[in-house]
């Protein structure tokens, strides 16, 4: 068994940051002196992270992982926070912290730290995504969870978890797809490949009878893609609807939504008393302020 890297670069730099080192935060008459640093902790002792954004342990590869412990012992630690005396939670490592009560363990090495449940979730969340058996819809939801909850930009969690803006988008894309083709993402059935293919398909109904097709007849990703451009293209063009010519009062709110946002709004009336205001953006940091200006963010 090949030893993985200890740390993901996005998890080590979370960990070295003063403000969750428990010997940084507190006096050694408070914390024991193992705090900080890598100390045996009884199992009993640790209680599982309720923010642990993984929802599926593959039962084999659990048994897999408590055998190589057995017989090589854990030799990447866990990491915890401390709740009180003798009490804590984890923070990253549940596979190897399952693996070890599968193995008989009383006590496993972990680092102990301090970190509030904001700190604790991000850390969980950026652990995870460097893990390489984490299907993609589950690095998906880690990342969307990181945006909604961590309130980070695209651009600022690139830089934290060390990947291209483009990667997350394509992550994050596939949460839009059909829960039945997520499930087969998760199931092993369709690979990222197939999956962005998928996307590029605008119709929900049509995405899932290429789907069905990719399983029926074990398509490549290429003809995926072949198949998806084709569908694509004999998809019906959107029916345009006639614009109705702005009238003073809706150009005179034109106007000022432009002034508040700061940048240029479009205002376009359609039939029925219908229509449609755009407020485009050209970066992440203007999004922000857009996002501020109507305290979604």
């Amino acid at each position: 068994m090949s030893k993985r890297p200890a740390l993901g670069r996005g998890l080590s730099a979370l960990l070295e940051n003063d403000s969750t080192d428990v010997t940084y935060n507190a006096s050694d008459v408070e914390i024991p002196k193992t705090a900080g640093s890598i100390a045996e902790i009884d199992i009993s002792k640790i209680e599982a992270n309720p923010f642990q954004p993984r929802t599926k342990f593959e039962e084999e590869a659990l048994n897999e992982l408590s055998q190589s412990i057995i017989e090589l012992g854990i030799i990447q630690p866990v990491t915890v926070r401390k709740l009180g005396y003798d009490k804590y939670q984890l923070i990253s490592g549940e596979r190897r912290f399952r693996a070890s009560q599968l193995a008989g363990l009383n006590a496993i090495p972990a680092f102990v730290r301090i970190a509030n449940d904001q700190s604790m979730l991000e850390m969980a969340l950026v652990e995870n995504i460097q893990r390489e058996e984490l299907d993609a819809i589950e690095v998906a939801i880690s990342y969307q969870r990181l945006i909604e909850e961590c309130k980070h930009t695209q651009e600022e969690l690139s830089k934290r978890v060390g990947k291209k803006r483009s990667t997350i988008s394509n992550y994050l894309r596939l949460l839009k797809l059909p829960a039945e083709i997520q499930n087969g993402i998760r199931n092993n059935q369709l690979s990222m490949g197939h999956a962005r293919a998928l996307v590029n398909i605008e119709d929900s109904q049509t995405q899932l009878e290429v789907y069905q097709q990719i399983l029926d007849e074990t398509l490549s990703v290429r003809k995926t893609e072949e198949l998806a451009k084709t569908k694509k293209a004999q998809a019906p063009a959107k029916r345009n609807v006639a614009k109705m010519p702005l009238s003073l009062v809706d150009k005179k709110l034109r106007a000022n939504l432009s002034d508040h946002f700061k940048v240029e709004v479009r205002l376009q009336r359609k039939e029925e008393e219908k229509g449609s205001i755009t407020i485009p953006f050209d970066s992440e940091e203007e999004l922000s302020k857009i996002l501020k200006k109507i305290k979604l963010k």
